[in-house]
């Protein structure tokens, strides 16, 4: 589905990918619903000086069902019509075992990254099936294919937003909606640095940290060329042939490659 002129909402929009998502897509001719929690309103607000009403920006904690449910009205009432979902949202753990971990962080952690992902799509499907042409974009993880250390259950979360999506496309695959699951491997993004990940050998390209914008340019060209699977550069594509090749030699060096705190 070519985005120029349709409507696409875009979850997590107030930094990092989703920032670079809103922004690509005004760029591509698309109008934008961008979705926020509680920052990036003033970032967001910038694109509306340039793009005027072609961007709308609407408050929604992910891990509310009820909030969630509101948006599609909210939506149609500014745009008149909602063509595509990216949900790109997410968080992770802190770097704890998971014997470490209390119940409500990773409660937390699955509210946000799978039952979000749930929510938005469940809310936003009836409306996308009466459109000619609709497409939803799930954004997962390397970390939904493999285990990373010290983020058991952000990894869960992911490989749970994984098979949704999988099963997803499967129910939609004879109807006008396209679904899109993307990977990205490491991102560099404040979520990343702010938890204080190294990547090991950062001058081997296969492992150079992929930028906001790189991400965007992949994830708004899968939804584009209606991909089934999108793994968003090196990393990400070396992991998962290695993975299927040997998932315990994978893990392994995905072991050795990352330092966490």
């Amino acid at each position: 589905m070519k985005v120029f002129g349709k409507v696409i909402v875009v979850t997590g929009a107030g930094g990092g990918i989703g920032r670079e998502l809103v922004s690509q897509l005004l760029e591509k001719g698309a109008k934008v619903a961008a979705i926020i929690h509680k920052s990036g309103l003033e970032e967001i607000k910038s694109f509306a000086t340039v793009y005027g009403d072609n961007i709308s920006t609407h408050f929604a904690n992910l891990a509310n069902r009820e909030d969630v449910e509101k948006l599609p009205e909210e939506i149609n009432s500014v745009h008149g019509c909602i063509d595509g979902v990216i949900n790109n949202a997410g968080i992770i753990q802190p770097f704890h075992n998971v014997n470490d971990l209390d119940y409500e962080q990773i409660q937390r952690v699955m509210d946000v990254n799978f039952y979000g992902t749930l929510y938005m799509c469940k809310s936003f499907l009836p409306h996308l099936i009466e459109r000619p042409e609709a497409h939803i974009t799930n954004v997962s993880s390397m970390g939904g294919f493999l285990p990373v250390p010290l983020q058991s259950i952000y990894c869960a979360s992911k490989a749970a937003v994984k098979m949704f999506t999988e099963g997803l496309h499967l129910e939609l695959r004879n109807t006008n909606v396209g679904v899109t699951i993307v990977f990205p491997g490491g991102v560099d993004t404040n979520l990343v640095r702010n938890a204080g990940i190294e990547i090991g050998k950062v001058d081997n390209h296969s492992y150079k940290l992929l930028s906001p914008t790189e991400a965007a340019v992949i994830i708004i060209s899968g939804m584009e060329n209606n991909k089934y699977r999108v793994l968003a550069r090196n990393d990400a594509k070396l992991m998962d042939f290695l993975y299927r090749l040997n998932p315990k030699k994978a893990t392994s060096i995905i072991a050795k490659k990352i330092t966490t705190p």
